[in-house]
């Protein structure tokens, strides 16, 4: 109790790991340009220059340093297809270690409440849509990452646990695809729109025209940082149950990958128009995520439209050529 009141008069500290990237760059604009910030919080992102998370002591130290009272837990070990399907083990174990410590510490240090981020990713290969919560454990991941969706599925089921035996306000969100401001627009490992957005920049500047990988048909549901932000201070101080929840825009606003390039040719001005490289790959068809849950529980919560969500990632691209991790 003493302790409670004593931190009402404190500021409340919430600690991000992994804060220095898209979704950190989202949490932040969604306190500084969505009028969410408050007078009691102070807001620290972590980033993994300031502490390999996957060594427990480093963890410790870092815990002890800013005496969180929340934790935003974004960190980890991250990469695209093909380095997945080189490196499954490397991405299982580190993963794991940085999940076990990160929430050993949020135990230990009396942390009132941590939000990991999962991914859609990890959910069943053979599943069918739209993808729900209540799935996420029926069968394996798809095989090409599946040392990265086991280290995720345990964080569910860490919360689970540390919530039974300890009474742990831990819970997690699912984010379908991420895109915005601050992302990795490298175009060998980054994901779709940074990609698509950095050839854009380089085909307007040499005069050609930007070719998309694939047919373009596979259809996906994207998420602007800044909405995502907006979505994980909800969570942070609104959501309380253990289960996850799928943070997403729903699936009538599914698109394909061939519109999204169309826009942002359209929106990055490439005079040369679009064309499509069909020796690459589409992967998988289509993942949808049903949204339902946050609808329900958060009815009023408008996304940023398509549009409005690329011209502000293209523009930052733009202003930040030089800088950008590409």
């Amino acid at each position: 109790q003493n302790r409670k009141e004593q931190r009402k008069m404190e500021k409340n500290i919430v600690l991000v790991t992994g804060g220095r990237g898209l979704v950190g760059e989202g949490i932040k604009l969604a306190l500084a340009e969505h009028g969410l910030a408050r007078d009691n919080e102070e807001w620290i992102y972590l980033s993994s220059k300031d502490g390999d998370l996957s060594d427990l002591a480093v963890t410790e130290k870092l815990f002890e340093k800013y005496k969180p009272t929340f934790v935003i837990h974004l960190a980890a070990k991250v990469g695209g297809l093909f380095s997945n399907m080189r490196q499954n083990l490397d991405f299982l174990t580190i993963n794991m270690k940085i999940n076990t410590n990160v929430l050993e510490c949020c135990f230990k240090f009396k942390v009132e409440k941590c939000v990991s981020c999962l991914s859609t990713c990890i959910f069943p290969d053979k599943v069918k849509y739209p993808i729900n919560e209540s799935m996420l454990h029926l069968g394996p991941p798809h095989d090409s990452n599946f040392g990265y969706s086991y280290a995720k599925r345990m964080v569910d089921v860490y919360n689970r646990a540390y919530n039974e035996q300890y009474g742990c306000n831990f819970t997690s969100v699912i984010p379908t695809n991420i895109y915005g401001t601050n992302d990795n627009f490298s175009i060998e490992d980054g994901h779709v729109i940074p990609g698509l957005i950095h050839k854009a920049y380089l085909s307007k500047k040499e005069g050609k025209s930007l070719v998309c990988w694939g047919t373009g048909n596979a259809l996906r549901q994207f998420i602007f940082n800044e909405d995502l932000g907006r979505l994980m201070v909800w969570v942070l101080r609104e959501y309380n149950d253990t289960k996850p929840i799928i943070l997403s825009v729903g699936e009538e606003d599914e698109i394909t990958i061939a519109d999204v390039a169309r826009h942002i040719v359209e929106l990055g001005q490439v005079e040369q128009g679009l064309e499509f490289d069909l020796s690459k790959s589409d992967g998988q068809y289509k993942k949808t995520a049903d949204n339902a849950k946050l609808k329900q529980l958060l009815p009023e919560f408008t996304f940023t439209p398509m549009d409005e969500g690329l011209k502000k990632t293209i523009t930052w691209f733009d202003e930040h050529y030089d800088t950008a991790r590409k």
